[in-house]
């Protein structure tokens, strides 16, 4: 039973994504837009709108291989993080020589996923906060029904995006991709007692016996801003660990302004998490702030500034993370 409770991650779960429209690019009217999302599925599932619908998902062409929600690069498509993590943890805290996250079609024992197309950075960047090494066991991806060839290589990438992130803490993560082997099969799950207990509270917490299903999304409450910044950035934040020296430069692209800024509010309109935000100032003028931790990257800010007096900085000190980053002060508004 409690082998069960372990190894079956989100059997029960909802293979469709949660959608959040104020965090896409499309819905945010940047300039260029998006089609990550849809370019990277591989059944067809995942159709492009109108503004007010920008982005659809057909369940009965959705598999949950997760791989949209590995491209998209704002977080308006994810899955929870919380049972893949958890498993990790638990396996780590278990006492086992490292932890493992299988394909549910490959055969092997062990915690299974839907499909490793579902692995993100911020999972494997926290195996290597951890210390734990982490093994990621594909099935046969080219005849899948579920994911698509492309899921070996989409994990090496998000692989190299992990060990990245993880560069300045001097402790990169312990990763292995590889297809299962029959030997695998025979793989169990050995855990302390007091991780089965912790196991087994969680799963009669959910009235399951059998198995730790995943935990599909709530509603997004856009009015509570810790909200707006998805899992996966808040995780690639919460893994940098150990801390990285003062000095040390941390990988993490978000916008930098420069004097041809004309103070519009385009940049904090398009901005899919609200990172950029502008505080209008009693005498008239006007501050330009940055949440660094929720800023994802994505970049909608440059390509839509009108005077292009937006750039991208890739590296930044452990500082710049502790307080709202001033982009800009101006005297006057636009």
């Amino acid at each position: 039973m409690l082998q069960g409770v372990l190894t079956r991650l989100d059997e029960s779960g909802t293979p469709v994504p949660r959608y959040t429209a104020p965090r896409c690019l499309l819905e945010r009217q940047a300039v260029g837009g998006c089609d990550a999302c849809h370019s990277a599925c591989p059944h067809e599932a995942v159709q492009l709108g109108m503004l007010g619908n920008s982005i659809s998902i057909d369940p009965d062409r959705c598999t949950g291989c997760g791989l949209c929600v590995q491209a998209c690069p704002t977080g308006a498509l994810e899955y929870s993080l919380e049972a893949p993590l958890q498993s990790i943890h638990d396996q780590k805290s278990a006492g086992d020589e490292g932890a493992s996250l299988t394909c549910s079609r490959s055969g092997a024992g062990g915690p299974s996923v839907l499909c490793l197309g579902r692995v993100t950075p911020a999972l494997v960047a926290a195996s290597g906060a951890w210390g734990t090494p982490l093994q990621l066991i594909h099935g046969e991806c080219f005849s899948c029904p579920v994911g698509s060839p492309v899921v070996p290589e989409r994990l090496l990438d998000v692989v190299a995006q992990a060990q990245t992130l993880r560069a300045p803490t001097g402790q990169p993560a312990q990763v292995t991709v590889r297809p299962a082997t029959p030997a695998d099969a025979e793989r169990a799950v050995r855990v302390s007692r007091r991780g089965a207990f912790t196991a087994l509270l969680r799963v009669g917490k959910q009235g399951l016996a059998h198995a730790l299903p995943e935990s599909p999304l709530p509603f997004l409450d856009w009015s509570v801003p810790e909200d707006r910044t998805p899992q996966e950035w808040r995780w690639r934040r919460l893994a940098l660990k150990p801390a990285p020296p003062e000095t040390a430069a941390v990988p993490w692209p978000a916008p930098i302004v420069d004097d041809t800024c004309i103070d519009c509010p385009v940049c904090a309109n398009v901005c899919p998490t609200e990172a950029i935000t502008r505080d209008l100032q009693p005498d008239g003028g006007v501050r330009l702030l940055l949440n660094l931790s929720a800023c994802t990257g994505c970049m909608g800010c440059l390509r839509s500034c009108p005077p292009q007096a937006i750039h991208e900085q890739r590296e930044w000190l452990p500082a710049a993370f502790q307080a709202p980053l001033l982009l800009r002060e101006s005297d006057s508004v636009m």
